[in-house]
């Protein structure tokens, strides 16, 4: 069997799913361990898989991660950007300097340790697997996740996909660089590091549904999209007895929460009284998670919760009002529970438009536009129309059918057998 090592960066929503495919590959025999920073040592201890931690271990509130307690780290600087170069350079030398001596048959990379995980595979003479939550690649059907609710249609999407990628080449080619450099690897641009991994055919698994978004027929050989990825449970979690009680105290509520959504976090007094009057105005029961943005609400039949399993909340509330990533649209429609979505960042827009499209949602409110008759409008649909809890259910019954883990499972080793 092989020791296998997933490199996780990125919010809870990036990371959790990823231990389901670590707790499956263990099942079928495989030494696995997780790397990832130290906000998620215990999501991934808790879980029963070995952690490896990736940067300082430094005090870190789960609930808000910008509360950080740097004692004992004064002189660790953070580039403010961490999507830009410099910020990339530093997630991947935290990567390489915890994964460099670490023995390893395999690199299972989520999207942002690919930067510095390619070059780490190649200096170890191992093979890249390639783990994403929402589509990259180029194809006629729908462009990059990433460019949100848009559709150029079949020759500009494809475009689009080729831009981004010279994109990313372009402004990440100077870390790339210092990565091949530190590593004692030759010298050669990401353009054509691209340009081998798509000869080679190199695996990127998607764990994603194909009833959602089905795999395009244009794409290479080597992009499959498994099914969903499912977090596991902490071991020995119990619901704490306050949300136990509301849950049983009345109907269904419904959800409102944006994550770990941390795009227009300044604005999180004005967004906490809009969601405190559109509660207001609806009427009903609500919990409210207060996430990454700290949102701060109360009312009559409102309750406000931290972090909780989904698959355990979600089948015991009516609808959703959230952000529209991909790990918390995966379990809306999971529980077959219809949501409108307020994305702001990343995937969230191509999901969006996706639950539109599969009549999950009566409509997409992007947070920038937020606002109160917005949000009452769609709660109201979403609660006095059958149509969209129907059509979430149907596609529930079929990602039911789905194995996407053990799917995952079956290519890797597929993969490990003929390199």
């Amino acid at each position: 069997m092989s020791k296998l090592v997933i490199a996780a960066m990125g919010t809870r929503g990036d990371v959790a799913p990823l231990l389901d495919v670590g707790l499956r590959l263990r099942e079928a025999g495989h030494d696995v361990v997780v790397a990832a920073h130290c906000l998620f040592r215990e999501l991934i201890t808790e879980s029963g898989l070995e952690f490896r931690l990736m940067g300082a271990d430094v005090k870190v509130d789960e609930s808000d991660p910008f509360a950080v307690d740097l004692s004992g780290h004064e002189d660790l600087v953070v580039p403010d950007k961490l999507a830009w170069p410099e910020g990339q350079r530093f997630l991947g030398n935290g990567l390489i300097e915890a994964l460099i001596d670490e023995p390893a048959d395999a690199l299972l990379l989520s999207p942002i340790t690919e930067f510095s995980g390619f070059q780490l595979a190649e200096a170890k003479g191992i093979p890249a697997i390639g783990l994403r939550l929402f589509p990259l690649s180029a194809t006629a059907q729908h462009p990059p996740s990433l460019f949100g609710d848009k559709d150029f249609g079949g020759f500009r999407n494809r475009r689009a996909a080729d831009f981004g990628a010279w994109l990313f080449d372009t402004v990440y080619r100077g870390p790339v660089a210092d990565f091949r450099r530190d590593l004692g690897l030759p010298k050669v641009s990401p353009r054509e590091l691209r340009r081998r991994r798509t000869v080679s055919e190199w695996p990127v698994l998607h764990g994603y549904s194909p009833s959602v978004s089905p795999r395009p027929a244009d794409w290479r050989p080597g992009l499959e999209v498994t099914g969903y990825w499912w977090p596991p449970r902490p071991i020995d979690w119990e619901p704490p007895a306050e949300l136990v009680d509301f849950l049983a105290d009345g109907p269904p509520p419904v959800f409102v929460g944006f994550g770990s959504t941390t795009e227009g976090r300044e604005r999180r007094a004005e967004f906490s009284e809009m969601l405190n009057e559109t509660l207001r105005r609806f009427g009903g029961r609500a919990l409210v998670q207060t996430g990454w943005m700290n949102l701060d609400i109360s009312g009559d039949d409102v309750l406000t919760i931290g972090s909780v399993p989904y698959d355990w909340l979600f089948p015991q509330v009516a609808a959703a009002i959230h952000h529209g990533g991909a790990g918390t649209t995966s379990a809306s429609l999971r529980a077959g529970m219809p949501f409108a979505a307020v994305p702001g960042q990343a995937d969230q827009g191509f999901w969006a438009r996706r639950m539109r499209e599969l009549g999950v949602s009566p409509a997409t409110i992007p947070l920038q536009k937020l606002s109160i008759d917005g949000l009452v409008s769609a709660l109201h649909a979403l609660t006095a129309d059958s149509f969209y809890r129907e059509n979430a259910g149907r596609l529930a019954d079929r990602i039911a059918l789905e194995d996407g883990a053990g799917t995952a499972v079956k290519a890797i080793e597929a993969h490990l057998a003929a390199y």
